[in-house]
């Protein structure tokens, strides 16, 4: 199970690594017809419909799919000045009420996704730009960023109970 969570985590963060060069392409592209549009007017089209809009729902699902990947790999930002002083045990028990607090609200974090989610199924909820997207397909690479989120931080904490020892926190962390 362990090998299956990581390689997941992996997935997710090549596939948030994909949609931010997604984002550079679109924009590229973008920034490409406005100036054949200012040379050759009326040759190409002068703008990509609600390119936007892509490039927000591109950002919003890489940024969700990319957290169980950061954490898992410790890329996530933490100051331990004051919890590497301790001895090895205390930071587990740090370490360990974090991770119990930040299951709590990333819980409830996914909990409100999925509800948005399917409350924008039910009212057919779009976007208002130019071409209209589904607002659930975005919402829905959203909610389950946040809720990999949530497995990788009860993943991490079961690995914190196992080995009795930080998992997070590295030598040059501070």
């Amino acid at each position: 199970m362990n090998r299956f969570l990581q390689r997941l985590y992996d997935i997710c963060g090549a596939l948030a690594g994909g949609l931010i060069l997604c984002i550079c392409v679109l924009i590229s592209a973008q920034i490409i017809l406005n100036g054949f549009g200012r040379i050759l007017p009326g040759a190409l089209p002068s703008t990509i419909p609600s390119y936007a809009d892509f490039s927000g729902y591109m950002l919003a699902g890489a940024t969700f799919l990319a957290l169980a990947h950061t954490l898992r790999s410790g890329g996530h930002i933490r100051v331990n000045l004051v919890i590497s002083r301790f001895r090895p045990a205390v930071q587990v028990w740090f370490e360990a009420f974090a991770l119990l607090i930040s299951i709590g609200l990333i819980g409830y974090a996914a909990w409100f996704m999925a509800s948005l989610v399917l409350e924008s199924l039910h009212y057919g909820d779009v976007s208002t730009g130019i071409i209209p997207v589904s607002l659930w397909i975005p919402q829905s690479v959203a909610a389950f960023g946040i809720a990999l989120l949530w497995v990788a931080v009860v993943h991490t904490l079961a690995d914190l109970i196992r080995t009795r020892a930080p998992v997070l926190s590295t030598p040059d962390e501070v």
